[in-house]
């Protein structure tokens, strides 16, 4: 008889389990080939390169597109400039010419009726004053022909013919009146002398007047 009354024992295995392996991590693989594959990281949303302004990229424009003008052509304009200034100085001692010619004869005469050697000086107050009406017709007039001309467009007549113009060395623009001034009246004072500094100034070949304007010569 299978006795149902006594209970069936059942054995327990205790023998301990090892706990199990630790998995290794695999790397990924962007990290097999350097930091140098590492992909680069995505821009901020709302985050773009500033652009420059329409101001700042007329500006480079203009400064790469104004350079100086050569030499030759400068003296050219210069030269047809100076025909016109002297058309003007001769106009204007044509009608004194008779009186200082008058007054240097008068001194001379008198010399010689003196009856005893004399220096006679050709250069005296009147004909100073003579010389000065003709310098001062030719500084009123180069006001007309240099300066306002070069304060409003940036040229002269002969400039213009020869494709030149004076600008402001800060502005590139055509410089202001007083600028424009000064620089006619110290190219009228030093003349000839004041422009040859330019053959020894920098790249961009300035003269007295234009060192002292501010200002230089471009195509």
């Amino acid at each position: 008889m299978s006795g149902e009354g006594n209970p069936t024992k059942t054995r327990t295995n205790t023998t301990p389990t090892a706990p199990p392996a630790p998995r290794r991590a695999t790397a990924p693989a962007e990290a097999d080939h350097g930091p140098e594959a590492a992909p680069a990281p995505a821009p901020a949303a709302g985050r773009t390169a500033p652009r420059p302004t329409g101001r700042a990229v007329f500006e480079r424009m203009a400064e790469r597109a104004v350079r100086p003008a050569g030499l030759v052509r400068r003296a050219l304009a210069r030269a047809l400039d100076t025909l016109v200034l002297g058309a003007v100085a001769a106009g204007t001692a044509r009608p004194l010419v008779p009186a200082a010619t008058a007054h240097l004869e008068a001194k001379v005469d008198a010399a010689k009726g003196s009856g005893r050697t004399t220096t006679v000086w050709l250069f005296d107050t009147t004909t100073a004053g003579y010389l000065g009406l003709v310098l001062g017709a030719v500084l009123l007039f180069g006001v007309f022909y240099e300066a306002l001309p070069t304060a409003r467009w940036g040229r002269t007549p002969g400039k213009k013919l020869l494709g030149v113009r004076v600008l402001s060395a800060a502005t590139l623009r055509p410089p202001t009146f007083g600028a424009a001034l000064r620089r006619w009246l110290v190219y009228a004072f030093l003349g000839l002398p004041g422009s040859l500094w330019c053959l020894g100034d920098g790249p961009r070949r300035r003269a007295l007047h234009d060192r002292a304007a501010g200002t230089y010569v471009a195509r």
